[in-house]
């Protein structure tokens, strides 16, 4: 074989390489520039300019792959901590974004926080979907809010709650429930932690704050 049909070969194996491969790493970026200089045109060699170029190419690409490496470690240690820390939170009291109230006594706690003061109606629902009462605590002034609902007159058990709230000309007001119970239990799903409160699967993200249990 001549050095030109060689020089071909080697083109069309690489290029071969190159369409069969979805990503190109470091090490096919330094394999493509070797292989250019061992056939370029010794009439016609690389430009300095041009091989300068790809020699920062190949730096940048370099430092994007170990930093990729580093963000991958960065993120494995954050997961592992996560996963620690949800773990200390089994039998503490937290409170956290959701909607499920665990009635075993004569009153309930229901907490919301709302974007501005705002007239508010609160419903609340058994574990069927059936209304069980309506609270109308008047205007409410924005960020967290606390209403006790009696329910002395329902049955122990999980029950869920919703808040519209509206201001002075009517328009919506936006607003989202908070739920207070005990960790009971930790699980898993996808590699990120998710809490058992009052019966209900809780993400680690949504916890807004944690208090040991009272008494």
């Amino acid at each position: 074989m001549s050095d030109i049909e060689g020089i071909i070969g080697s083109s069309s194996e690489s290029l071969q390489a190159l369409q069969t491969s979805s990503t190109m790493g470091k090490d096919d970026f330094l394999k493509m520039m070797i292989a250019q200089l061992q056939h370029q045109d010794p009439l016609n060699p690389l430009d300095g300019t041009d091989f300068t170029a790809q020699l920062a190419q190949f730096s940048s690409l370099e430092q994007l792959s170990n930093m990729n490496t580093q963000l991958e470690t960065l993120g494995l240690y954050q997961a592992s901590l996560n996963n620690t820390q949800s773990i200390s939170l089994i039998g503490k009291e937290i409170i956290a974004i959701g909607n499920v109230i665990k009635v075993d006594g004569a009153s309930a706690d229901l907490a919301y926080n709302l974007s501005e003061t705002a007239k508010v109606t609160i419903r609340i629902y058994d574990e069927g979907g059936n209304l069980v009462d309506t609270l109308e605590p008047g205007t409410q002034e924005e960020g967290e809010n606390l209403v006790v609902w009696d329910c002395s007159g329902v049955a122990a058990g999980n029950y869920t709650f919703e808040v519209s709230a509206n201001d002075a000309n009517g328009n919506a007001v936006s607003s989202y429930t908070m739920l207070t119970g005990k960790v009971t239990g930790v699980s898993f799903e996808e590699g990120f932690p998710v809490l058992s409160v009052n019966g209900q699967d809780i993400s680690f993200g949504n916890i807004i704050s944690v208090n040991e249990p009272a008494g």
